[in-house]
């Protein structure tokens, strides 16, 4: 176990009986070899078939090593793209009922972000209200998911609406090239299962470019959409200072984890905790603290400062400090494990969606429509559950780290134009073409209990930074990267000497010592921000991005969401390290075309390394070869 495993808070859960994710991983020991190879196949009946080398080279159908390695990824980039289209959904109809009247629980923060899109999609906005324009806009967005008459004309350039929004012109000649346009979101991942069914694709090759395709609707239809209309709703983000890690929980106060990846629920949680403190106070509790956990936790941060307690693997930590009285949860990334946790500490776990319920936990359905009346019974709950807490023994790690977040496109903006008010990413630009700064590296993605508990993305992003690599990244690596203190002005010492100056310029015209080395760009759905920003440097630098002194890492990948990530990244043409290896050894052809092939086909390949160092190596030698600046 590395830094960020806190030994008194795992002996306590063994004290407690309380099992934890590292020893149900063990208890998984060995796992399957066909499984880890994906060379298991279970899209018909007449199986589970695996393939073995030199023994069975194919399935009952004839399927072989190939097509069922490159069937299962299709079906796992599928999967991680229906997350975050899901997602897009839930804020694209939030924000129809807000346009509509349906709800005042929910003011439009961002009208210049609003306009800003509908100007993109070619709406008409002269002379209409911001309700009136935010309708028209979702009415736009609503035809990713329901357009039918571009399944017939997609080669007369019917596509989905946000590349109007977020894309540039280079990339779309490229994937127009390759055919890869989607025109659906909906219909391209019910595609997916069809074409990877049992007795339908059986061109590798053809899966794989399937594969990009859905990288396209993820990338698009799904986080870009997404957080475009979580920033018309809540607000843009802009820097703020918070703190991290599970010292943030308070013993004497209601605390309450809000946990999982949509700012609808949470934000309103946060709104009545601040409203509803005497309704704490008036049996014995100090306040109500809110704090988050996973990507909702990074939404709060951006928008709200909130602390972040921890990521994805400290779930389950932050109920065995016997210090939370209540884990509010939406969608993603949620133990079903948390609701046998949460019983041995007499902690309230409320789910709120319809299609994530957890056997024992409280469900408080959660509809915009009733927003303020759903967060007012959470806090009710957690105050009850404080009542019974209230006086007992918890154990509260000790360290809090401070950290700088909210960079979003428009913040970054922001920071650079002190010192460039008419061309603010010039200055960034021109440290790139010296080399002063070598390049810009986004670290995304899970925690992997595959790792044991290694600090792997921390080590990772102290090595890029050292070598004058700037680090932006999402997810649960904002999490790792600030409770490691990388995410503060101090940690500009580690710093090779060309990045420093240039963070300690940009942090002295914005009246900090320096900016921090590592910028938290997001949630896992914020990834389409590190995709704008690099579009942006793209054309600002008149570079086409394959071209562009920038890689993307996803170093503990977990979830089919960041294989989808991944692929969005690829389609960029932005070289990405995963760690774990993808699971595509067993086929030659994939391992070709993602490690080699593809390099050709959109500027970009996968590269692997299993260690912080080797990984490190590697990317920089990416950035190293792309000078072209």
């Amino acid at each position: 176990m590395n830094s960020w495993v806190d030994p008194k808070i795992v002996s306590k859960a063994r004290r407690d009986k309380a099992k934890l994710v590292f020893d149900r991983f063990e208890e998984q020991q060995p796992q399957c070899v066909f499984g880890l190879g994906d060379v298991c196949c279970k899209n018909c009946f007449q199986g589970p078939c695996r393939i073995i080398p030199g023994k069975q080279e194919e399935g009952v159908c004839g399927a072989n090593a190939d097509l069922i390695v490159t069937r299962n990824l299709l079906r796992h980039v599928a999967a991680g793209t229906a997350c975050h289209t899901d997602h897009a959904k839930e804020v694209l109809l939030a924000l129809l009922k807000i346009s509509e009247g349906k709800t005042k629980s929910y003011p439009i923060k961002d009208k210049e972000k609003l306009f800003f899109v509908a100007r993109k999609l070619g709406l008409k906005t002269f002379g209409k209200s911001v309700k009136q324009v935010a309708k028209s806009v979702v009415l736009e967005a609503l035809e990713e998911f329901r357009r039918q008459e571009g399944l017939l004309k997609q080669r007369e350039g019917l596509t989905l609406n946000w590349f109007k929004v977020r894309a540039n012109k280079e990339r779309m000649k490229a994937w127009s090239k390759l055919d890869i346009l989607p025109v659906n979101a909906d219909a391209e991942i019910s595609h997916a299962l069809h074409q990877t069914t049992m007795g339908n694709d059986a061109d590798p090759v053809n899966v794989l470019l399937s594969v990009l395709k859905l990288g396209l609707v993820d990338g698009f239809a799904g986080m870009s959409l997404a957080t475009d209309v979580q920033d018309i709703i809540f607000g843009t983000p802009y820097l703020t200072k918070s703190t991290a890690n599970l010292g943030v929980l308070k013993k004497d106060w209601v605390n309450i984890i809000v946990h999982g990846h949509l700012p609808l629920l949470s934000e309103k949680v946060l709104e009545w905790s601040r409203k509803m403190g005497l309704h704490a106070k008036k049996v014995g509790a100090k306040g109500i603290n809110v704090v988050g956990m996973c990507c909702t936790g990074n939404e709060l941060l951006m928008r709200q400062g909130v602390p972040m307690a921890g990521h994805v693997m400290q779930q389950e930590m932050a109920l065995v400090t016997g210090a939370v009285d209540a884990t509010v949860v939406d969608l993603q990334c949620i133990y079903p494990s948390l609701q046998d946790i949460a019983s041995c500490y007499n902690t309230r776990l409320i789910t709120t969606i319809d299609f994530v319920k957890i056997p024992g936990a409280l469900h408080l359905p959660f509809e915009v429509e009733n927003a303020d009346r759903s967060a007012k019974k959470i806090i009710k709950e957690a105050v009850k559950a404080f009542q019974k807490r209230k006086g007992k023994n918890v154990l509260i790690p000790e360290k809090v780290s401070e950290l700088y977040g909210g960079f979003s496109v428009e913040a970054i903006k922001t920071l650079l134009s002190k010192l460039d008010k008419k061309n603010p990413f010039k200055p960034l630009i021109n440290e790139m073409k010296s080399g002063n700064v070598l390049g810009i590296v986004a670290v995304v993605g899970c925690r992997n209990a595959k790792l044991r508990g290694q600090a792997f993305q921390e080590e990772l992003t102290r090595i890029l930074i050292k070598n004058n690599v700037l680090v932006v990244g999402t997810g649960c690596w904002a999490h790792a990267a600030a409770q490691a203190d990388l995410m503060n002005p101090r940690a500009v010492k580690l710093a090779g000497d060309g990045l420093k100056h240039f963070l300690e310029k940009v942090g002295e015209a914005n009246g900090l010592e320096a900016l921090p080395p590592a910028w938290h760009m997001g949630s896992c759905v914020d990834c389409s921000r590190i995709g704008a920003l690099f579009t942006q440097l793209s054309e600002a630098s008149n570079t086409s991005l394959p071209d562009l002194p920038i890689a993307c890492s996803a170093p503990e990948y977990m979830a089919e969401k960041s294989l989808a990530i991944g692929v969005y990244f690829l389609d960029l043409g932005v070289t990405t390290h995963v760690n774990p290896a993808l699971s595509i050894k067993g086929s030659k052809i994939a391992t070709r075309v993602l490690t080699k092939d593809l390099e050709k086909l959109v500027g970009s390949r996968v590269i692997f390394g299993s260690t912080p160092e080797t990984a490190a190596k590697k990317i920089i030698g990416v950035l190293k070869s792309k000078r072209n600046l």
